[in-house]
């Protein structure tokens, strides 16, 4: 497989992560990374070497859309924390008093 074809190949996989990141199928989102990382391998399989301007350009759309994807990751992971501290009645995990150490 070609860089160019490789790198397509994560860029659709990308596409589908954040679909199924905004509908929360983790099925979807299982085939998405395994889609995602088997692209990733294609393209250190294809070699390093001089980027044409269109792969870098398809190397540049790959990077924004990974870049979506983590930050969907992180609102979750902060949305999970805050219902799980909300659940268990720990709504200040975040901040602490601090305890004067030398009373």
């Amino acid at each position: 497989m070609q860089r160019r074809d490789a790198l397509i190949r994560v860029i659709d996989a990308l596409h589908a992560e954040i679909a199924a990141l905004k509908s929360n199928d983790v099925r979807a989102l299982e085939r998405a990374t395994a889609d995602k990382l088997a692209g990733i391998d294609a393209i250190a399989a294809a070699g390093t070497g001089p980027a044409a301007p269109e792969l870098r350009a398809l190397a540049d759309e790959a990077n924004r859309l990974n870049e979506t994807c983590r930050i969907y990751v992180n609102l979750m992971a902060a949305n999970t924390r805050r219902r799980l501290q909300t659940l268990t009645g720990d709504s200040f995990a975040g901040h602490r008093p601090m305890v004067n150490a030398y009373a």
